[in-house]
């Protein structure tokens, strides 16, 4: 029989673990962990911090962040390259194709050296959203056009296998085309199953190069009433059988409000895993102390399937600055952030 892990993939507090941290790490439905700037000081201190995570457990914890560039970029200081927001890449797309997917490989290759480089494992991206309207998405999405997002997540991904780490492509089925945010509200996007073709586009173009799928918290009620994380038909005949998607799917975090249709957080998780979900994102420390507090019950996932999302670097920081390439790939990036401001 092989091994097991848990499920969940929880966030918390501080720049150290505590004792009860630990502890609660250690958890058996505790299956990795998610950074954010609250636990970032410096480069030295957080490659501290995730080699303690490292060596609580076998199977070792899932080391992740969301690093995506632009707004959405935890770990920022001198070591670290500022990367723009994909949407600056999407714009060059319209004057200069050829650079801007030249530009969209450097991006996932730069991000994801850098991760790695301090021990992340994996950054949830891409965002293969459409930029169309939503306050949430935006500029974190390449564009607007199904077939241009598709086009550059393309060479995106490729920068990132590259560097030896795995992608997540997200938020199936589309989060881009309706304004409300799901962080803060119940987002409904009400158009029929045809209309919604476009926004599936990419990912049913990437799907195959996806290790994992991050779920929107999003209600489409022509197809069905709950989120799409709480979906059988949306995970099980969307995005397994229709688009043959084979590596892990994740529920985005459960404490948001968009996941309140599913009712209280424990009855989120059961019915996120239910659905098909086979990890589930606990950001807010608080609720992770609950939720572990009567996880019995929860589903194991495959300690080998999410292996297959663990960081595999191909050079240290160090060796990767020898090779001029990358170093004419990280400067090429810190002009294009120079372009927002």
């Amino acid at each position: 029989m092989s091994a097991t892990t848990g499920p969940l993939i929880v966030g918390f507090d501080g720049l150290e673990l505590s004792a009860e941290w630990r502890e609660r790490l250690c958890h058996p439905a505790v299956g990795g962990v998610i950074l954010f700037s609250r636990n970032f000081a410096s480069v030295e201190q957080v490659r501290a911090l995730i080699e303690e995570i490292r060596g609580l457990k076998s199977p070792r914890l899932l080391i992740t962040v969301d690093q995506e560039g632009g707004r959405v970029q935890r770990f920022r200081g001198p070591e670290l390259t500022p990367l723009p927001a994909l949407g600056l890449i999407g714009r060059w797309f319209e004057r200069q194709p050829d650079r801007a997917r030249d530009l969209a490989y450097r991006h996932g290759r730069v991000m994801a050296a850098e991760m790695l480089a301090l021990g992340v494992d994996l950054s949830w991206a891409p965002v293969l959203d459409l930029d169309r309207g939503s306050r949430v998405i935006g500029d974190r999405a390449l564009a607007a056009d199904p077939a241009t997002v598709s086009d550059l997540a393309s060479f995106y991904l490729a920068g990132m296998k590259d560097a030896g780490m795995a992608a997540c492509g997200k938020h199936f089925p589309g989060h881009g085309s309706v304004e409300a945010d799901s962080h803060t509200e119940v987002v409904t996007d009400g158009r029929p199953r045809e209309a919604l073709a476009e926004d599936l586009r990419p990912f049913a173009e990437l799907s195959g190069r996806l290790a994992a799928v991050m779920m929107a918290h999003v209600c489409y009620p022509e197809v069905d009433e709950r989120p799409a994380g709480f979906s059988s038909r949306w995970i099980g005949e969307e995005l397994r059988q229709a688009l043959g998607f084979a590596g892990l799917v994740v529920s985005d975090d459960l404490d948001m409000v968009g996941a309140a249709p599913a009712g209280t957080l424990p009855q989120r998780l059961r019915t996120a895993f239910d659905a098909g979900c086979e990890l589930a994102l606990v950001c807010n420390p608080q609720s992770v102390i609950r939720v572990l507090e009567d996880a019995e019950g929860l589903p194991p996932v495959s300690a080998d399937a999410l292996a297959a999302l663990h960081g595999r670097p191909m050079l240290s920081m160090a060796e990767q600055l020898l090779v001029p390439e990358f170093r004419a790939w990280r400067d090429s990036m810190k002009l294009l952030s120079r372009e927002e401001q």
